[in-house]
């Protein structure tokens, strides 16, 4: 098996090419704090980029001690902050799906962020008076460009940030490492938690005007964060077989995980009682992204609908 050398042998055109599965690969955080750090981010994201790098370690430990992802975030192109920075803390948990936004002058005042209060405020609740962060559910765009984690990310991602700053402006962002290299361009709609991949800028209007509905492209779902693999495979074959069933239609209510590899998961879809049996197996070994050392074996799930 040849190592990738050039653009053709990226590991986006191979899996492409393959047609590598991508139900039930989002990753499993249900809750994230954005953090805005505009110029470059080397593979690790903010711990390795222009941001305190003692503070990012800090930071990052005490968040994903506690479960909460930490994503580094700037504006599609070059742009420069000016002033404050922002931070978003994201919850995509059932019920709870929100975005509350703040401001930050220096890095070390993120530590001084209390995370999971804000995020276990109601929903739809901001900040006391004078903390000056707002929270609102409207959608948010994030596309991973991060470039030295692979380079398929950056190449097709910007397209597609930048597709979706000209029709959503200020909405957009471009973030880093969100997994998945091999099926860019990812995007990460929030906060309903929808990880897209293989996403083209010319899918880009068809997308924005399905999210306003509150509808799912199920033919390009990856899965929606904070919920387990097979969980993932069986609501992405729900929305694939409802496809008039919005996001929020579509519930979790119980798994058999008896035999590991069918896992069968109950579902409410639009108030129908629905069961669906993913069969999980190992692909075999293949390069999985750009900058891989040796082939790896991706994870494979496949759903299928089980009688009523």
């Amino acid at each position: 098996m040849a190592e990738p050398a050039d653009r053709f042998d990226r590991c986006s055109v191979q899996a492409t090419g393959r047609g590598d599965p991508m139900v039930g690969s989002a990753f499993p955080a249900s809750r994230l704090l954005l953090v805005e750090q505009p110029g470059p981010w080397g593979r690790t994201g903010l711990l390795a980029s222009r941001f305190d790098t003692a503070v990012a370690h800090r930071l990052v430990a005490r968040l994903e001690a506690a479960g909460i992802r930490v994503v580094a975030i700037r504006r599609p192109g070059r742009h420069v902050a000016d002033g404050a920075r922002r931070w978003a803390a994201v919850d995509c948990r059932p019920d709870r799906e929100q975005v509350t936004w703040g401001r930050f002058d220096q890095d070390r005042d993120l530590l001084e962020l209390d995370v999971a209060a804000v995020l276990e405020r109601p929903a739809g609740r901001s900040g006391e008076a004078g903390t000056g962060d707002t929270a609102s559910d409207q959608p948010e765009y994030l596309v991973c460009a991060h470039g030295t984690h692979d380079a398929c990310c950056a190449i097709r991602g910007r397209p597609v940030a930048a597709a979706l700053e000209a029709l959503r402006p200020g909405r957009v962002w471009e973030c880093s490492h969100v997994g998945g290299d091999r099926f860019a361009a990812n995007l990460l709609v929030l906060p309903a938690g929808l990880l897209y991949g293989r996403v083209q800028p010319e899918q880009v209007a068809g997308l924005v005007e399905i999210t306003d509905r509150g509808v799912v492209d199920a033919g390009g779902l990856r899965g929606r964060v904070g919920f387990g693999s097979a969980e993932q495979a069986a609501m992405v074959l729900a929305h694939q077989r409802f496809p008039a069933a919005g996001w929020r239609d579509v519930r979790v209510t119980g798994a058999d995980r008896s035999d590991p590899h069918r896992i069968v998961v109950a579902l409410r879809v639009a108030g129908t009682e629905v069961r669906v049996q993913v069969h999980a197996s190992q692909a075999p070994p293949q390069w999985l992204t750009c900058q891989a050392g040796a082939p790896g074996r991706a994870m494979v799930y496949a759903p299928t609908l089980l009688p009523a």
